[in-house]
């Protein structure tokens, strides 16, 4: 069982993501935006960091740069429907994966997609 930071500022799309994770044995603690889920990291470091790109406040690249001031070996699983423009969400996925995202997954994505990758970052891969 891993330890998971769910960071989603989508209330919606982090209930279900947040069932998926804890039916497939993960500990979850969910974060809605990059402050957040900064500030819990701090108090407790977990083994997997998934986030949401396009947030309010502090966004998912500020926070994976920050991530990896603080544990330059944290993984990271980043996420993205691109906002409201067209093909922004593959660069700031690509954006994601250079600030060193051990997997990118754009919005909408089945439940084995993220479960997939969740296994893979885990195993180091």
């Amino acid at each position: 069982m891993a330890t998971i930071l769910l960071v989603e500022d989508d209330e919606a799309v982090r209930d279900i993501l947040h069932k998926t994770l804890v039916a497939a044995g993960h500990e979850v603690e969910d974060a809605g935006n990059g402050n957040i889920a900064l500030a819990s990291y701090r108090r407790q470091p977990r083994d997997l960091v998934i986030t949401d790109l396009v947030m309010p406040e502090k966004d998912g690249l500020e926070m994976i740069m920050e991530l990896r001031r603080l544990n330059p070996a944290v993984r990271i699983i980043a996420m993205s429907g691109g906002g409201r423009t067209l093909g922004l969400g593959q660069l700031y996925l690509e954006s994601a994966r250079s600030f060193g995202a051990g997997r990118i997954l754009a919005k909408p994505f089945t439940s084995a997609t993220l479960l997939t990758a969740v296994a893979e970052v885990l195993a180091g891969g």
